[in-house]
């Protein structure tokens, strides 16, 4: 990847303070944590602070790369009379930390006028959004024909790391919780009805667990219809003998509502019962299988490799690749998508929401078939290679 940077900056320098600038989206969190990791083992003694979101802090909280972590308060229709971070008081506030690196993951020009008024002295970014001037080491994003070429966000943050001078880091993501988390979210499934224990014939849990997660904060061109889900979750009941799990946002409960509605079976709604993103992270932990439309719950699930079926309307597969091998994604190839729209251009005609419209339950079920016999037989073949080598 071609970059500039200041001539009086080494592109190899050490650095004992370094400022991780996080995206602002869930998933993103998620998928740039292999170069919190990349850029951990680069600077094995540096302090390394992370600056996010308030409300995402529980995804990355606890991270063993990480010293600290800074967190931003943002407007929110949820709490009105919450007073944003201020720009300058937040950058003063950076500045007493006195940072010596700052990589920027996300683009936009707000976090590197934010860092440049913290006084970094290394700032290290792409170069989008006119903001080239305001960082010393300016990466060039891969461009074709005027237009940005899709790259995983994974990879795209990763490639700050490289140019730092990680060698091969490892791509997979990851997510932590603690102990008592883990305790708690497993009496909650327990109190309804969920079985962990192996089952001999199939090595999985007697009773799986399978969560739901209908809704997408980008939009209504994201979200698969909750009819649909309600039908995989009642054949996920059928075949699997699964407790389903519903997850979503308290702006989506609407649409769980839906889901529960169109459902023969009972469902576990998750919000119901107190579950808030750390909690999240740990039920997620213990699933078998996630079904879910493309949004931040689908990197959650695998950051755990816990098997998922992802469900595509208008947005590219390609922005957002988890290279995870149990993932499979459903998309319909009508010829108006990827359009990467919030609102679908083609809307009060025929052809509106094709994208997802098209998809059909049996579709998805046969790709959470397809994980429930692989994960089987892989449990199996693992229970016998332990077997094997007890009888040596």
């Amino acid at each position: 990847r071609l970059m500039a940077r200041d001539s009086n900056n080494s592109q190899h320098a050490p650095a004992q303070r370094v400022l991780v600038v996080m995206p602002t989206w869930l998933g993103d969190c998620v998928m740039a944590t292999p170069t919190l990791r990349a850029l951990r083992q680069l600077y094995p003694l540096a302090h390394i602070t992370a600056l996010m979101r308030r409300e995402l802090r529980p995804i990355l909280d606890p991270c063993p790369w990480l010293d600290r972590i800074v967190t931003i308060r943002r407007k929110s229709k949820s709490h009105p009379k919450r007073k944003p971070s201020g720009g300058l008081k937040l950058a003063r506030r950076l500045a007493a930390s006195k940072f010596d690196t700052a990589v920027l993951l996300p683009n936009s020009f707000r976090s590197a006028m934010l860092v440049r008024l913290a006084g970094i002295k290394r700032r290290i970014g792409y170069n989008r959004d006119g903001r080239g001037t305001l960082l010393t080491d300016r990466l060039l994003p891969r461009v074709s024909q005027g237009q940005y070429v899709p790259i995983s966000a994974h990879e795209y943050y990763l490639g700050l790391a490289r140019y730092l001078g990680a060698v091969n880091p490892d791509p997979a993501t990851a997510l932590f919780t603690k102990g008592r988390h883990d305790d708690a979210a497993r009496a909650i499934l327990t109190k309804h009805g969920w079985d962990a224990t192996s089952d001999p014939s199939t090595g999985c849990p007697r009773r799986p667990l399978v969560i739901l997660n209908p809704g997408a904060a980008f939009g209504g061109t994201k979200m698969w219809d909750p009819k649909h889900y309600a039908r995989v979750a009642d054949e996920c009941v059928q075949r699997f003998n699964a407790l389903v799990a519903v997850s979503g946002a308290p702006s989506e409960r609407q649409i769980l509502d839906a889901v529960h509605a169109n459902a023969s079976a009972t469902l576990l709604d998750l919000p119901s019962q107190g579950i808030d993103m750390t909690l999240l992270k740990s039920v997620i932990k213990q699933a078998s299988l996630m079904v879910t439309n493309d949004t931040g719950p689908r990197h959650i699930a695998a950051a755990f490799r816990v098997p998922v079926v992802t469900v595509y309307g208008s947005t590219d597969p390609a922005w957002a690749q988890t290279e995870f091998e149990h993932e499979r994604e459903v998309h319909m190839d009508v010829y108006c998508r990827p359009c990467q729209k919030k609102r679908c251009p083609l809307r009060g005609t025929s052809e509106e929401l094709q994208c997802l419209k098209l998809i059909e339950p049996d579709a998805v079920m046969q790709h959470v078939t397809e994980l429930f016999e692989k994960t089987a037989k892989e449990r199996l073949d693992a229970a016998g290679q332990v077997a094997a080598g007890e009888g040596v």
